[in-house]
């Protein structure tokens, strides 16, 4: 494998988990939280897919899917077109709510066909390219890559933790 397919791999791995998690779950079901500061299976789902895209697009070039493509209208939130979830506070994670499993594995599939298109394109040499300045060191596409994958796991597996959770109270 080179690289771009080890990363094509690493996001489809996303995807498969992404639509796991979702399939089946009514909006209310999304939309629930274990408790009032806790974040539910759809706002995770919304906002790693809402960074995966701000991440891709800013790295490559292109526009975000969710408002090229018209995501941000049909998912009619409450939030500004370019909130992707980070910094939210507990009434901000409510009002990701009345969305279905249908639109975000929509969504999720539409930002994964970007992503997987830009990563098929890169060699070693496009890794190391730096992408943002505003830290020391500065961060390289490879870092902001694996920073996103990273970030992408860590909140499906704690939506397929809530809905385990779910699981137990039908």
């Amino acid at each position: 494998m080179n690289t771009a397919e080890v990363l094509a791999d690493a996001f489809g791995r996303v995807q498969e988990e992404v639509h796991a998690v979702v399939d089946g779950l009514s909006p209310e079901e999304l939309a629930h939280r274990p408790s009032d500061t806790a974040n539910s299976i759809g706002w995770l789902v919304w906002h790693l897919t809402r960074v995966q895209d701000d991440h891709v697009a800013d790295a490559a070039g292109l526009d975000q899917v969710w408002t090229a493509q018209g995501w941000a209208d049909r998912f009619q939130l409450p939030l500004g077109d370019e909130e992707t979830g980070y910094g939210h506070t507990a009434k901000q994670v409510a009002s990701v709510r009345g969305i279905s499993a249908d639109q975000l594995r929509g969504y999720h599939d539409a930002v994964h066909e970007q992503t997987v298109s830009f990563v098929r394109g890169l060699d070693e040499a496009a890794l190391d390219r730096v992408v943002d300045e505003r830290w020391t060191p500065h961060v390289t596409l490879g870092v902001r890559l694996i920073s996103f994958l990273s970030d992408d796991l860590q909140h499906v597996g704690q939506a397929a933790y809530v809905r385990g959770l779910l699981k137990e109270r039908r």
